[in-house]
């Protein structure tokens, strides 16, 4: 009699796509964001659909800090499902994301900047979508420019939200304005 050892993804006990997304699930549960900071703040949840046996449908906002500008930052609410779909980190969750980006100090540039750069990402399914906020500038008004969407792995969303910074001086001590052409590649 011989002994055979049984693999996880074992033809008979699981399609071939079956394999694949165990797998995947796997490997997406091992990987961790590069740092804490780069998580945005949770600022509140307000719940918008009552659901008895589970969680409940939310709004949440989040504040992010622009890794690359100081003295700029951007909150974004976006809608989170809730149900036991939502529970486990299984739902789809929908592309309505609206955003807001202030000035909140002096603004300085870290380094130089290309048009239309990542400013922030972050998941928004299990698999195929993600949101980000991408940064641009408006050098003939000295104004950085946001823009939130959210994309697919497949096709692309039309659903976005756009905010501007004006650069103005902050404060008395704020004298040099620096401008935002002279930092984009």
């Amino acid at each position: 009699m011989t002994s055979r050892s049984v693999s996880l993804c074992d033809v008979r006990l699981l399609s071939r796509s079956g394999c694949a997304v165990l797998l995947m699930v796997l490997g997406l549960g091992l990987a961790r964001p590069a740092a804490a900071a780069d998580e945005p703040d949770l600022i509140f949840r307000r719940s918008t659909v009552f659901k008895l046996m589970s969680p409940n449908d939310k709004l949440a906002t989040y504040g992010v800090d622009d890794p690359e500008v100081e003295g700029v930052a951007c909150h974004f609410t976006v809608p989170e499902k809730g149900g036991f779909k939502g529970w486990l980190g299984l739902a789809e969750e929908v592309s309505d994301i609206s955003l807001a980006c202030r000035q909140i100090g002096p603004i300085r540039f870290k380094n130089k900047l290309g048009q239309g750069d990542d400013m922030f990402s972050k998941r928004r399914s299990l698999f195929f979508k993600k949101m980000q906020i991408v940064r641009g500038c408006d050098a003939k008004r000295n104004v950085l420019v946001y823009m939130v969407y959210s994309d697919r792995l497949i096709e692309g969303s039309p659903k976005n939200s756009t905010s501007s910074v004006p650069i103005m001086p902050w404060g008395p001590t704020d004298a040099a304005i620096q401008k935002c052409g002279e930092f984009i590649q």
